[in-house]
């Protein structure tokens, strides 16, 4: 997972204690075009080239949010040295967090019963990956560091969950928000708890693995 500097193998890397940093600039122009791409998405899937479309989509996102905050922790105070934003730290080893949450995501689907068929080809299961990865680089990492910043962590857990979970309404109805939301808390929680939006980007890409291939 991630490893900055002197940070041990097994833990996030640290932040700078009592220190809160402006978010950067760019996050909100990002967060903007993010959500309304991921509101757009049934109608970009309709398109004739709607799978590469959504792809190109998806890569374009995942970089710009997993980059936004690159450079606030690039920039160097004059005669000091780079300021971490606030919210980088964790008070759990990533290993345990990553391992409790595909616990808890395999428990919800063992005890959900069967499933809908969905087509498990190769275009949904890389389809599943990059929304996975590109969502939890949107909320858990450019947008939570946004409002843990200026609010801490418990609002923005709560509040990367409440727009996780509307984001996926013109998809998937009001019958799953229920279910988007629990899932975007546990991945806000590992996202506070382990200090890494990889984590949380890891058990989203096993749950949408679920998805087309079902474990019963």
């Amino acid at each position: 997972m991630d490893r900055v500097g002197g940070s041990r193998p097994d833990q996030a890397p640290a932040g700078v204690a009592g220190v809160a940093t402006a978010p950067p600039a760019g996050a909100l122009p990002v967060a903007a075009a993010g959500l309304g791409f991921l509101l757009l998405r049934p109608q970009v899937a309709a398109l004739p080239l709607g799978r590469p479309a959504l792809a190109a989509g998806y890569l374009a996102l995942a970089l710009a949010a997993a980059g936004a905050p690159a450079a606030l922790r690039r920039r160097r105070p004059p005669g000091g040295t780079a300021a971490r934003p606030a919210g980088t730290a964790g008070p759990l080893p990533w290993p345990l967090v990553l391992v409790t949450g595909l616990a808890a995501v395999a428990g919800v689907a063992l005890l959900s019963g069967p499933v809908p068929a969905v087509p498990a080809d190769a275009g949904a299961v890389l389809l599943g990956l990059a929304a996975a990865v590109a969502e939890e680089a949107l909320f858990r990492q450019a947008m939570y560091r946004t409002l843990a910043a200026r609010g801490g962590a418990v609002l923005a857990v709560t509040a990367m969950a409440v727009a996780f979970a509307l984001v996926h309404l013109p998809f998937y109805g009001m019958a799953a928000f229920p279910v988007d939301l629990g899932a975007g808390l546990l991945f806000g929680w590992q996202r506070w708890s382990s200090g890494s939006w990889t984590v949380p980007a890891a058990t989203h890409a096993a749950a949408n693995l679920m998805v087309v291939i079902p474990l019963g």
